[in-house]
């Protein structure tokens, strides 16, 4: 069941977006509180309009990979809705070839590949770890662009 917080949003943006899915996930960025709440209010801020994710974990799950026109409810690290996106682009690459200009629309620490990179690494390591796999410089990476259409 949906929080009272994702409902409400999601019938203030069906108020003025009458075209709106009726469908739609919810989801906080990262795998803490405090990573999902930096990252909601890049969101918020407009500088992080990208994200990036693990393919192999869509492949394991089963789960759709995003597509243009998708639309997200962003939590926060509390799990409270605090604004929706739409998804403008959706590209598959090996991680040594995400771009320095996907890594500045991520918006995250000074914008920069290296700081992508780095961190990325270390996020994905940990990721594949619980499922027994190796990172490598190769792993596919799901590099999305979003952009906000909505807001408490």
């Amino acid at each position: 069941m949906k929080n009272d917080s994702i409902v409400q949003m999601w019938k203030e943006y069906k108020k003025i977006n009458a075209e709106a899915p009726t469908n739609y996930d919810a989801w906080a960025f990262g795998d803490s509180k405090e990573m999902a709440d930096e990252l909601a209010e890049l969101v918020l801020e407009g500088t992080k309009t990208a994200t990036a994710s693990n393919y192999i974990l869509y492949e394991l799950d089963n789960e759709e990979l995003p597509y243009v026109g998708l639309i997200n409810v962003i939590l926060d690290g509390e799990g409270n809705a605090v604004a929706i996106v739409e998804t403008t682009s959706v590209e598959v690459v090996p991680f040594d070839e995400v771009t320095a200009e996907h890594a500045y629309l991520e918006g995250e620490g000074d914008r920069t590949l290296s700081y992508w990179r780095d961190v990325h690494e270390t996020f994905f390591k940990k990721e594949l770890e619980t499922i027994n796999q190796d990172f490598n410089y190769n792993i596919l990476v799901v590099c999305e662009r979003f952009k906000m259409v909505y807001r408490k």
